[in-house]
């Protein structure tokens, strides 16, 4: 199944997407549901964010050719982490596919997309093992964790580098059936693939993540989990596009317009 988040004529509801329609529901798929007699053409759908998470995490340094890459382009040696880097981003900073990525006037020129897999929690989960934390996984979505790189090395918060408004897409929709393993992430950059890695290339997988979490924090239904990116992320600027597909899962895509 795929679900989403659609604008309707009484506000935003979760709908399941269909080949060429979004069939509207009234509920939530982490709780109670019911479908509605309305239908909404694919074409025509503002689709939406596709869960306001009541918390956002996200893990940093998962995919080897990243941390390599990172690193030598800041003349450092590259740190492997022996645990899960995990941190929290802002929901203020979600935005929707279609929607504009805004870039500060002041920010500098590494203004970079990422491209990362998205896990979305299902079930309440604490102290889990690896077994419950992947039945914990509800489904999949895409999410661009746009960093600011000159903010991001002196503000050890993160909260301009990584959390300003509109620097958090997220979407199209969440798909509950993917198979992780054989997925792929491309990212076109004005209609130019610029990279092309193996999603499930990760130091640590969505389960070994969870775990993590939740040997400290109770994770809990529409949690969101994001796991990284790989290779080195280029510049972006005003008036570029940017799109990442990961196979199975459709196609996020924003322009980045000037702040």
């Amino acid at each position: 199944m795929r679900w989403c988040r659609v604008e309707t004529s009484a506000g935003p509801s979760f709908g399941l997407v269909h080949e060429d329609a979004v069939e509207v529901v009234e509920g939530s798929p982490f709780a109670q549901w019911k479908s509605t007699s309305e239908r909404i053409p694919l074409t025509e759908a503002k689709l939406l964010v596709p869960v306001m998470p009541p918390t956002f995490y996200a893990i940093g340094s998962n995919y080897r050719d990243h941390v390599l890459k990172m690193a030598a382009s800041g003349g450092r040696k590259p740190l492997f982490y022996e645990r899960p880097r995990v941190g929290y981003r802002a929901n203020s900073a979600l935005i929707a596919t279609g929607e504009d990525i805004v870039k500060p006037t002041e920010s500098s020129e590494e203004f970079q997309y990422e491209a990362e897999l998205v896990a979305v929690i299902g079930r309440k989960c604490r102290n889990a093992s690896r077994d419950q934390a992947t039945a914990s996984i509800f489904g999949w979505t895409i999410g661009n964790d746009v960093s600011e790189r000159v903010w991001q090395e002196k503000d050890q918060t993160n909260i301009r580098g990584k959390n300003c408004d509109t620097f958090k897409p997220m979407g199209p929709w969440i798909d509950t059936s993917a198979d992780v393993s054989k997925m792929r992430t491309l990212v076109s950059l004005n209609g130019l693939v610029v990279h092309d890695f193996s999603t499930a290339a990760m130091l640590f997988d969505a389960a070994d993540v969870i775990v993590e979490i939740s040997r400290t924090c109770t994770l809990s239904p529409g949690d969101v989990v994001w796991l990284g990116t790989d290779d080195k992320p280029r510049n972006m600027k005003p008036g570029d596009r940017i799109e990442i597909e990961i196979t199975g899962l459709g196609k996020l895509a924003n322009n980045v317009v000037a702040g």
